[in-house]
């Protein structure tokens, strides 16, 4: 098991369950934009919120933001210490650095006093585009061994200044790279694992490279924080993210779709109905999971005639006919509607429950 660091009031490693996070691609300096993202992140599921801190501007930004928001906030710093230290002042939760990167062994001393002053913890680590000519030349290229050889030697940098609440992260775009160097990384530190798969992409590619990468990882044991890195609207690097563990079990479903396939004698426009069904589902069940409320099943069927005998231990569904269907509760039916309502019906339903 891994240590344990508090990050703003959620716990990361030690058994505490895998949390997600994002990170905003808005403008860091507008702090109205900034505020409304990481709510928008938060209310989809969001735990810990990145955020990238490129000038003093930002840091101020991002301070003003703290006290608006409910989620903990992690300034992403590269190069300049003293944004770092700025940063801590403006009341981060918890830093990412390199400390190769950020330059002397007086500067990363610094910004680790700072964050003692503060007790937040630090993120350090390494991605596949930044390994050293030391590593480089070592390994002879990018490796899995040389991966998880330089996650340790930042951790150790830290550690020589004499502190130790610490998450490490090492990634590949490479999902097998990343998967062998984790393997490794799990037998040379006891420090939390920050996991994900960098670069991975436009969601065509990238989400199936997070599937793949994360759920390995998750299935293998390791991995006490994540995040689904998509080129993409961040809101839905949460939602995948939640969708991973729940795949893998370690989170309970708040609202899980079931639907039947297409066949000849469906009449409706079941793909739409089902795709739609789980887009407008998504955001009511992030806010059942943050309320505790009891996991719902939800089914959407093509056929009235079996539908609701097929879904009886649905707690609500629609089951279509010709341009019409059925709406029902627990195999029971209550309503029959045109299909253009069948959606609004099964929604209201589920946010009356």
């Amino acid at each position: 098991m891994t240590k344990q660091v508090n990050i703003g009031g959620v716990l990361v490693g030690g058994g505490a369950p895998v949390s997600i996070q994002s990170m905003t691609n808005v403008d860091s300096r507008d702090t109205k934009a900034l505020v409304r993202q990481i709510d928008e992140l938060s209310d989809a599921g969001c735990q810990i919120v990145r955020v990238a801190v490129p000038d003093l501007e930002s840091a101020e930004s991002l301070g003003r933001a703290k006290k608006l928001v409910k989620v903990p906030l992690v300034a992403d710093i590269h190069f300049d210490y003293k944004l770092a230290i700025a940063a801590i002042e403006n009341g981060a939760d918890k830093i990412r650095i390199n400390p190769g990167n950020i330059g002397s062994i007086d500067r990363v001393k610094a910004v680790v006093d700072k964050a003692r002053e503060r007790g937040i913890p630090i993120r350090v680590g390494v991605n596949s585009g930044s390994l050293s000519r030391d590593v480089l030349e070592k390994y002879g290229g990018v490796t899995a061994a040389g991966l998880a050889e330089s996650g340790v030697s930042t951790l150790r940098v830290i550690e020589d200044l004499g502190y130790d609440k610490l998450v490490v992260s090492i990634k590949s775009s490479n999902v097998k790279m990343n998967y062998d160097a984790h393997m490794i990384l799990k037998h040379m530190t006891d420090y939390p694992i920050h996991i994900g798969i960098t670069e991975s992409g436009t969601p065509r590619n990238g989400i199936v490279k997070s599937v793949a990468g994360i759920g390995s990882l998750l299935l293998a044991g390791v991995g006490d924080t994540m995040r689904v890195s998509l080129t993409d609207n961040p809101v839905n690097e949460v939602v995948w993210a939640r969708r991973i563990l729940e795949t893998v079990g370690m989170r309970q479903k708040a609202i899980e779709v079931v639907s039947c396939p297409t066949c000849g004698r469906t009449e409706i426009d079941l793909i739409g109905l089902a795709n739609e069904a789980e887009d407008r589902l998504q955001p009511i069940a992030a806010r059942r999971e943050k309320e505790g409320k009891r996991p719902l099943k939800i089914a959407v069927m093509g056929c009235a005639v079996n539908g609701p005998g097929e879904s009886r231990e649905a707690d609500y569904g629609i089951a279509g006919g010709r341009g019409e269907g059925l709406v029902f509760a627990r195999g029971e039916i209550l309503k029959k509607v045109r299909e253009d309502e069948l959606i609004d019906e099964l929604i209201r339903l589920v946010e009356n429950d």
